[in-house]
């Protein structure tokens, strides 16, 4: 335990999420937190949850900043329509509200114990997994449509919280990336999810679909929280190594505020299996059994997810950064000012990586197949605006055509002639700018062969620019692609474009 939760003797898990109930990697048997129908006088009367709830508190008293989730993976078999756990079935309209009461009980259960939950998920993996064949089910899930649910939160769990006078936070959807534009976007499309208080945000898993839907999520509904809730190593993946830091780059690139791992540990033969997946993995193995009985092993996944939990804590805020296919990486300002900044090789060659913080900077030669943190403190040094012509193919100078300033306004290549429209302001937050506006990309699209343009300048990392002295080249932000000369022609009037970065000529800038 204090390998994986304490802070300073171990990697400093910050945020789990518990089963409410049986799951698919819980002990075997069918087992909700009140088996007897058709109250809640028996909540936890069977000790199911009591050991799970011990441990989180040893993990509340190793890391005081952890955060709790509670989440179902079935209602109590008898407010269902098919009377069990498993093999699907749907809840019964008649036990929407005492459905909400048993979640209200859960959180005061371990408010009682000392340990607060933080967020609530009203099902795990809604509608998951047999929905065409409910028998084939073999452990605890449900039978959902956006609907109910916006019906069971809004209308139930919402008003049981508060009358509660619980603080807990409802994650809404709590399934993959690519079940959001089918199922929950029904729900966050819903004002009256989003706008009570007892709203926390959206859950992701990241088992199907691309994590940029959270940003694109995010660009619809800018102030909700998103969090990555479930995502699990195992056999079935080829480089376990490779694949959870481009799953934690991904996750956080993409508004993500949580990383969590489906299971801490497993024993041996990976279980206890309740049904469901029996080829996952965690951080630990404890042996089970055998010569080697409660020893414990440290995974591959320890490791990884140790490069950014020891490191990011709770309350930091992502800093921007130029991620790109050879060194995928991430940063972060944590709540002391201290900065976290994870660095990923995956490729089969070193690495050279440079950082820059203001003025001052460092490099690193980051071996194949290689993941580093680096961590920083103080403040950064603003420099100064500077400003000149940019010269590139032939000598000719980046130019504002017919020094127009309207927005579109095409930024080609000229003959150099002294004029405002030649001259670039080079801005301590990476834009570059002429005639008051900013160098910008059309779209933003990160295609070759998208044109660059005069715009407004704004805040997007598509007007940011990073140049390097030693390859010459302007890279743009948020495509990671070269400032370059469409056609390789050095005629007035060629127009500017982004491109992969090559060692042509016509991607070669001097700043004057």
């Amino acid at each position: 335990m204090t390998k994986l939760f304490s802070p300073t003797a171990g990697i400093g898990l910050s945020f789990v999420r518990n089963p409410i109930g049986a799951s698919d990697l819980s002990r075997p048997g069918n087992v909700s937190l009140d088996d007897t129908c058709c109250d809640l006088n028996d909540f936890g009367s069977n000790g199911y949850d009591t050991n799970v709830r011990l441990l989180t508190q040893q993990a509340k008293q190793l890391n005081p900043a952890l955060r709790v989730m509670g989440v179902p993976w079935s209602a109590p078999g008898w407010m269902k329509d098919n009377g069990r756990m498993d093999q699907m079935g749907w809840l019964k309209a008649e036990y929407y509200p005492m459905y909400a009461q048993y979640l209200v009980k859960y959180v005061q259960s371990y408010q009682a114990a000392g340990v607060p939950v933080d967020y609530l998920s009203v099902q795990n993996e809604p509608n998951c997994c047999q929905a065409g064949n409910p028998t084939a089910m073999n452990y605890p899930g449900m039978s959902w449509n956006p609907s109910g649910l916006v019906e069971l939160t809004k209308n139930n769990l919402y008003p049981a919280l508060h009358a509660a006078g619980l603080s807990t936070k409802v994650l809404v959807h709590d399934w993959n990336y690519g079940d959001y534009a089918s199922f929950g976007s029904g729900i966050l499309n819903d004002a009256g999810i989003r706008g009570d208080s007892a709203f926390g945000g959206i859950a992701w898993h990241g088992y199907s679909g691309s994590a940029s839907i959270g940003s694109d999520v995010h660009n619809t509904y800018p102030s909700v929280k998103q969090f990555e809730t479930e995502h699990s190593g195992g056999t079935w993946i080829g480089d376990q190594h490779n694949e959870d830091l481009n799953n934690i780059i991904d996750y956080t690139r993409n508004w993500g505020s949580s990383v969590v791992k489906w299971s801490l540990g497993v024993d041996q033969s990976m279980g206890p299996h309740n049904g469901g997946c029996g080829t996952c993995t965690g951080f630990i193995t404890v042996q089970n059994g055998g010569s080697r009985a409660g020893q414990v092993d440290y995974t591959i996944e320890y490791y990884t997810m140790g490069h950014l939990t020891k490191f990011v804590k709770p309350g930091a805020v992502r800093i921007d950064t130029n991620d790109g296919s050879a060194v995928r990486n991430v940063a972060w300002k944590n709540p002391d000012g201290s900065k976290a900044l994870i660095a990923h090789n995956g490729g089969t060659s070193s690495q050279s990586v440079r950082v820059n913080w203001g003025t001052q900077s460092f490099t690193y030669t980051l071996p194949a197949r290689t993941t580093a943190t680096f961590t920083w403190s103080g403040t950064t040094s603003t420099p100064p605006a500077t400003g000149g012509t940019i010269t590139g193919l032939g000598g000719k100078c980046v130019d504002v055509a017919g020094a127009a300033t309207a927005n579109g306004t095409a930024v080609q290549i000229y003959t150099c002639n002294g004029s405002a429209a030649q001259q670039w302001t080079r801005n301590s937050d990476g834009t570059l700018s002429s005639l008051g506006k900013c160098l910008d990309i059309v779209g933003p699209s990160n295609a070759d062969g998208t044109l660059a343009h005069l715009w407004d300048c704004h805040t997007g990392t598509s007007q940011r620019w990073t140049y390097d002295g030693a390859t010459q080249h302007l890279v743009n932000t948020y495509s990671g692609k070269c400032l370059d000369v469409k056609d390789n022609t050095s005629a007035d009037g060629a127009r500017l474009q982004i491109w992969t970065c090559t060692t042509g000529a016509n991607q070669k800038w001097v700043l004057n």
